[in-house]
């Protein structure tokens, strides 16, 4: 399975360590190593995904769980928790290009936390569609002190593309429109790319 160039670093490092803890201890000392190098590999997996086709679908920017859908005059929010176990690259959840990019320095509170959207480390994507724009906010949370993103104002991203990722446990939240309702409940396990986060179900306009 591919794996995202971020996870070189960590590797080149492990992998070093591992070589020495081998020569100075044998493989026993070398073994916690090479499994933190086989974690590190498996955290950072990017796998291909193909996204539905069909007008109107909005898919999910990220592995994991909903853990919060708040229906709002002004469109709704999902938050989805990411673990170490689920895979940390995010996507754009419609095509789209990319309005603007906006980093916000903060603190790292356990992503689960509900002020963690406002007070965390974070980076949030608007992105305008043909029917209206949507947000995408990449969170840090008590582990994830290196938030990654892939794009930049202007860009063009289809469904399903890779927007960025966060390393080491997370949350990413999906910013709805008016018009666009959620299809998920809190609870209910997610895929990037793939799953179906939320629905057009009358006509919205973007904002000029």
């Amino acid at each position: 399975m591919p794996v995202a160039v971020q996870a070189l670093p960590y590797v080149t490092v492990l992998s070093a360590a591992a070589a020495l803890a081998a020569w100075l201890g044998g493989v026993g000392a070398a073994a916690p190593l090479l499994v933190a190098v086989g974690f590190v590999l498996f955290f950072f997996r990017d796998p291909h995904r193909i996204s539905p086709e069909g007008d109107g679908l909005v898919v999910s920017p990220a592995d994991g769980r909903v853990t919060d859908v708040e229906l709002r005059p002004e469109g709704a929010r999902i938050s989805i928790f990411l673990s170490v176990f689920n895979c940390h690259i995010n996507r754009a959840p419609v095509a789209a290009t990319v309005v603007s990019v906006a980093y916000t320095r903060g603190r790292f509170r356990a992503a689960w936390d509900r002020r963690a959207a406002s007070e965390n480390e974070r980076n949030h994507l608007t992105l305008r569609a043909t029917d209206a724009e949507y947000g995408v906010t990449q969170i840090a949370g008590v582990l994830a002190r290196r938030i990654v993103c892939f794009k930049r104002p202007g860009d063009r991203v289809a469904r399903g593309e890779r927007l960025g990722l966060i390393q080491f446990g997370s949350r990413t939240d999906l910013h709805l429109p008016p018009g666009v309702e959620p299809t998920v409940a809190v609870g209910d396990r997610v895929r990037g790319a793939v799953t179906v986060l939320a629905r057009r179900t009358r006509a919205t306009q973007v904002a000029s």
